[in-house]
């Protein structure tokens, strides 16, 4: 990708406003051009590296959200829209009401951010973690998130974006400085 991308979507908003930030799939972009339904914004190199957004098409189908303010609720956890990397849909399967999403192709050095329980970030939707799996993850999808999101047109195989939880990646790294630093301390005493 030496190339970046403007992408422009269409929306249900009425009010969007150049110079916005919003999520597309999960990735932040910032609006660079609107009639305040429809917007374009840039994707850079890195972006198109590290993002499913390379891969659209039109036509395609995304999940668009606005970023939050000071004061509004928050209803699910922390999303920054830095995608962190694309993985694949390993498999799509019911489970009465409710439908199990498995995803794999996780980078071996992003598993350490991967805690059952936990939270995660799949193509810009809030999940919780069931569990984790070899090179993967498994998520639960209740029917109401089923409904208003993009995974009801996703199949098996299909790429997808992830972001890890913050807060866990920034305990990891903590943890990771600590340790080095007093393995160095260690050696000179």
């Amino acid at each position: 990708c030496d190339q970046g991308l403007e992408l422009t979507l269409a929306t249900h908003y009425q009010d969007i406003k150049l110079g916005e930030s919003i999520a597309v799939d999960g990735t932040c972009l910032t609006v660079t051009d609107t009639d305040g339904r429809t917007f374009s914004a840039d994707c850079s190199p890195e972006t198109l590296a590290k993002t499913t957004l390379g891969q659209l098409e039109v036509g395609n189908k995304v999940n668009i959200e606005r970023a939050l303010r000071a004061g509004d609720p928050i209803g699910g956890h922390w999303v920054t829209g830095h995608v962190d990397q694309a993985a694949r849909i390993a498999l799509i399967d019911s489970d009465g009401d409710f439908t199990r999403v498995q995803i794999d192709e996780i980078d071996p050095e992003m598993q350490i951010y991967l805690v059952s329980k936990g939270c995660i970030c799949v193509d810009g939707i809030s999940l919780t973690v069931n569990r984790v799996v070899q090179q993967g993850f498994e998520v639960m999808i209740i029917p109401a998130t089923w409904q208003a999101t993009t995974l009801q047109h996703k199949s098996a195989g299909d790429p997808v974006n992830i972001e890890f939880d913050s807060i866990t990646k920034t305990i990891v790294h903590t943890v990771s400085q600590l340790h080095q630093q007093h393995s160095k301390q260690g050696e000179y005493a």
